[in-house]
């Protein structure tokens, strides 16, 4: 018998941490009036709620018009049509995201091009962007990802000088701020998210974001079934879809959005306890905070493991342990999303990868972005954002569990067990009857 719980020793913690979402008389409320209002759903637009909550909401960003949405990949494609994208161009995205990231680029029969990320932050590494450009190139979709910002500085300084679109995936950065500017209010338009485990939720919904009035008529127009926005001042007339968030949802959103200030100060707090408690912990390191990063908005905490620190010790083995010792975790949390199993890109249905080529683009392989691979398979641990929302002694407790199992590393080599297993494998692949216990 061990000291660590995956091999019979005693789990630090075997308390639940609070539960996610959480809610107040705020949200039940607001719901029984939208009940027996009878006017639940998104039409007429914009609805009463869901108008208030979108109009709220960008300026809590900084920027002049807000939509609320069905959910945040509508968002993004809601904004690639509000900017212009046209057939066969090209858009700029980090290897390392969410596919939701990069569907609607082929669903809009344009293409994505694949960028590594940076190893300090793990966003698009913008370095690297202008080898990527091309005469297609249409725009620019960073992803402010789990705790860090993409630079946008240096995006903005190739985008302006190249006459492309800045569109923000701020799917984890709601109320987070560079150089004092909101996000997804620094490009031309940002994307959020309102899914279940995102820093505000109603279940599923979305967000976009802009100060440009065409986009914004452009993005009305498309997300209510093509009708004129309610401005009308640039008379755009396209075919849409109904992309509406019920009043439901919106009411929601607005009790979520008030608390969301509340709870960053609790959880960045946690977190800084949390940095300083694993500091100089052997075989662990941490993203690099950015100075122009003025406000964090930490969706899940992600810190690294370095195998090579501890040879024989694959980082799903240190995850099935973690999570034994009664704390929640992830490793394949994403993947380059050119590798993931949620990404069956085939060019007899998507027909922009052979437009004016004699083969087809085979993005599956013909990208290898090393960084983004190694986060993925090797080195990224990622901490839901709620378990930094309880107490000190809570973060005391994810701490010591972290640290104890870099103290007894070595009873991991070579063990097998059904957590390190589930831990190997992608989201995509894990097998439906999982269920996490917090």
């Amino acid at each position: 018998m061990g000291r660590l719980a995956i091999t019979g020793g005693k789990p630090v913690r075997t308390k639940p941490f609070a539960s996610w979402p959480i809610y107040t008389q705020r949200e039940r409320q607001g719901l029984l009036r939208v009940l027996t209002s009878r006017n639940w759903g998104g039409y007429p637009f914009p609805n009463k709620f869901a108008h208030v909550f979108a109009q709220k909401f960008a300026r809590f960003h900084g920027a002049k018009y807000g939509l609320a949405v069905a959910n945040g990949t509508i968002a993004i494609e809601i904004a690639l049509k509000a900017i212009g994208l046209q057939p066969g161009e090209e858009v700029i995205v980090p290897a390392y995201t969410w596919e939701g990231t990069v569907g609607p680029i082929l669903l809009l029969n344009a293409l994505p091009v694949f960028v590594d990320i940076d190893p300090d932050t793990y966003c698009l590494d913008a370095r690297l962007i202008e080898k990527a450009l091309t005469p297609k190139t249409r725009a620019i979709l960073p992803v402010h990802l789990a705790m860090r910002f993409a630079d946008m500085d240096e995006i903005m300084r190739l985008a302006r000088a190249r006459n492309l679109a800045v569109i923000e995936d701020c799917a984890h950065a709601p109320g987070g701020k560079w150089r004092h500017q909101g996000a997804g209010a620094i490009g031309d338009v940002g994307c959020f998210s309102f899914q279940s485990s995102k820093l505000m939720t109603a279940g599923e919904g979305g967000a976009v974001i802009t100060s440009n009035l065409e986009y914004y008529e452009r993005a009305q127009s498309y997300m209510n079934c093509g009708r004129a926005s309610v401005t009308d001042k640039f008379r755009h007339r396209l075919i849409g879809f109904n992309y509406r968030i019920t009043e439901l949802q919106a009411v929601i959103l607005q009790a979520q959005l008030e608390r969301l200030p509340r709870q960053a100060k609790v959880r960045q707090a946690n977190m800084d306890y949390f940095e300083k408690r694993l500091c100089g912990a052997p075989g662990l390191d941490f993203l690099k905070p950015d100075p122009r990063q003025t406000r964090v908005a930490a969706y899940q905490y992600v810190f690294k493991y370095l195998p090579e620190r501890f040879p024989g010790v694959p980082r799903a083995a240190f995850l099935g342990a973690l999570q034994t010792e009664g704390i929640p975790c992830d490793g394949l949390f994403y993947e380059p999303v050119y590798r993931s199993a949620l990404f069956p890109v085939d060019a007899k249905e998507w027909p922009a990868l052979s437009w004016g080529r004699s083969e087809a683009l085979d993005l599956k392989n013909m990208y290898h972005c090393p960084v983004a691979e190694r986060a993925a398979y090797e080195e990224a641990v990622w901490l839901p954002h709620h378990i930094f929302l309880g107490s000190r002694k809570d973060t005391d407790d994810i701490a010591d569990a972290v640290l104890k199992v870099c103290e007894n590393i070595a009873e991991l080599r070579g063990l097998k067990h059904p957590a390190i297993e589930v831990k190997a494998m992608s989201r995509a692949e894990r097998p439906r009857v999982e269920k996490r216990q917090w």
